[in-house]
C-alpha cells in the first residue's frame, strides 16, 4: 500500500526545532489521539464470541514480550494499534489450518488510514504551534525573574 501525503516533511522541520522531549511528547499525543478511530473500528468488527478480543483493542506505545522481540524500532516515536497481548488476535485475523480468517483489523486500517494520515498532518500542525507558544511564555517568565 501507497500513501502520499503533503506537509509532513515541513511539519518533521518544525517538530526538530522543538526541544526532543517536547516534540517526542507532541507526536505521542497527536498519533495516540488520531489513531484511536482504527483500534475504534477494529474493535466494532472483532468477533464476540466471549468479547475478550473486542476489549483488548486500544492505541498504545507498549508491546507484549514477545512482541518487543520480533520489533525492530525505526523511529523515536512508535504508535501501535490492535489488540493487545490477547492470544487468538493473530489466529483471527489471518487464520490457521482449523479456522477460516475473520479479519477485523485490516478493513479497520483499509477504511481509515487517509483520514488518519490526513488528522495526523493537520493536527500536529496545530499541536507544534500550540508547543512553540508554550515555550515562548516560558521563556517570557524566565526573563521576568532574571530582570527581578
Amino acid at each position: 500500500m501507497k500513501f502520499h501525503v503533503e506537509g509532513l516533511k515541513e511539519l518533521e522541520v518544525a517538530l526538530a526545532e522543538l526541544p526532543k522531549a517536547t516534540g517526542r511528547n507532541v507526536a505521542l499525543r497527536v498519533l495516540k489521539k488520531e489513531a484511536q478511530p482504527i483500534a475504534d473500528a477494529g474493535e466494532q468488527s472483532a468477533p464476540r464470541r466471549s468479547g475478550r478480543l473486542a476489549s483488548s483493542y486500544g492505541v498504545s506505545t507498549q508491546l507484549t514480550r514477545r512482541q518487543r522481540k520480533q520489533h525492530r524500532r525505526e523511529s523515536d516515536v512508535e504508535m501501535f494499534v490492535g489488540p493487545y497481548g490477547h492470544p487468538s488476535a493473530i489466529q483471527t485475523e489471518f487464520g490457521n489450518a482449523h479456522q477460516s480468517p475473520e479479519p477485523h483489523l485490516r478493513p479497520a486500517w483499509d477504511s481509515n488510514v487517509m483520514s488518519v494520515l490526513e488528522n495526523i498532518r493537520a493536527s500536529l500542525a496545530v499541536e507544534i504551534e500550540k508547543a512553540r507558544a508554550r515555550l515562548a511564555r516560558k521563556a517570557e517568565r524566565e526573563a521576568a525573574k532574571l530582570k527581578k
